[in-house]
């Protein structure tokens, strides 16, 4: 699969809170938790599960910085 975002970080799924629309998600990315909110059926078609390997795919207009 080619995409045109660059930002992608390969992790496993951690956990899955279904909704009746929506979804929770949550990826381990080398020891740090991404949650990502999709749709119930976009869980299902993907057959989403903890344990499965998945790719996060971050595109966004603006990403911010911090330090400590």
């Amino acid at each position: 699969m080619k995409l045109s975002a660059r930002n992608q970080l390969k992790g496993t799924v951690k956990g899955v809170k279904s909704g009746t629309v929506m979804a929770e998600v949550v990826v381990d990315v080398g020891g740090q938790e991404i949650v990502s909110a999709i749709t119930q059926g976009s869980v299902e078609r993907l057959g989403l599960a903890e344990g499965q390997e998945v790719t996060v795919i971050v595109k966004a207009t603006e990403v911010l910085l911090a330090i400590e």
